[in-house]
């Protein structure tokens, strides 16, 4: 297959290119400049110039590459971001789900595309006891920082399925270029020591390497699944049990326990929710549609792969 993906370079594109290459398929990576047009390259696609949010270039870049597929997964999230400030900080990443899907979705539609894969996330559901499954409501009234995002997850969904897509809702991306990456924010803060246990540390992380997202992806390109689907690992955890685990692996010390009304002070209520209420998800669906198996079956696996060193590295 012909296979455009839009978001090329973030941390799924990153290994899904390569993936599409040595599977047989030929990737397409949509690009903004120069500098993306070389990275796609480097991961051995051919780049085509288009910017996600002007409709017409989008158009363009599709039907002159004519692909059997669409993926899409369009971000522009921060490196760093500030939890009291998540909307602002998400702004880009929102315009993108909706106007950039909206974009994505036309000119596919206009060039006759039969096969659409977008990102959603498995971390928004309502929280409750248990994994959710994907007949599982997503947060009604979570905190207002919280709000946008999830009214963009919902847009980017109802306009994938209604166009008869497929949305895999991922788990806490880890990997290179992620928030867990060697160099990312919340390693160097359990590093550091600056990323606590919040309450209790009930949140239920369910995770996901960005390797195991890509070979999702290529699993979902030659099956007929429409809908959502949750795309993790298979080894949901709470945050405290994790983050030691974490700060274990990359030399830092043990987490501080914070109650969760001082957190609030300094992380907002969405800091406070994303380390205290979000809920795990179930694989089982994806597992048996798309004859899928994570490579890394438990973030423990992952975590020790990809940051086992760093603590020496850094010393």
């Amino acid at each position: 297959m012909r296979v455009f993906v839009a978001g090329a370079t973030g941390v799924v594109g990153r290994q899904l290119l390569p993936l599409l290459a040595e599977v047989g398929h030929e990737p397409i990576g949509m690009a903004r400049s120069a500098a993306a047009d070389d990275r796609v390259r480097e991961l051995g696609g051919r780049p085509v110039r288009a910017d996600a949010l002007d409709a017409d270039a989008v158009a363009q870049a599709v039907r002159i590459t004519a692909p059997d597929a669409i993926v899409n997964m369009l971000t522009a999230i921060p490196a760093k971001v500030d939890s009291r400030h998540l909307a602002r900080d998400f702004d880009a990443t929102n315009r993108l789900r909706t106007e950039g899907t909206r974009n994505l979705l036309a000119a596919a539609r206009r060039a006759g595309v039969p096969r659409v894969i977008a990102q959603g996330l498995a971390y928004a559901y309502e929280p409750g006891d248990g994994v959710a499954n994907e007949d599982s409501p997503l947060w009604a009234k979570p905190p207002s920082q919280f709000v946008p995002v999830l009214d963009a997850l919902r847009d980017l969904e109802r306009q994938t399925t209604a166009a008869g897509g497929l949305v895999l809702r991922l788990g806490h991306l880890y990997g290179p270029g992620s928030t867990f990456a060697a160099d990312g924010m919340f390693t160097r803060q359990a590093a550091a020591g600056k990323l606590p246990i919040v309450g209790g540390g009930t949140a239920t992380y369910s995770f996901l390497h960005g390797a195991d997202a890509a070979s999702a992806i290529v699993a979902a390109l030659d099956r007929p699944v429409r809908g959502v689907l949750n795309v993790v690992d298979d080894d949901p955890a709470p945050v405290h049990e994790w983050l030691p685990a974490l700060a274990r692996i990359v030399g830092g010390p043990a987490p501080k326990r914070v109650p969760a009304g001082l957190a609030r002070l300094a992380a907002g209520a969405w800091g406070v929710a994303f380390l205290t209420r979000l809920r795990g998800a179930d694989n089982a669906r994806a597992r048996l549609s798309l004859d899928w198996r994570p490579r890394y079956s438990s973030w423990r696996d992952g975590f020790a792969a990809e940051l086992t060193g760093i603590a020496d590295a850094s010393a």
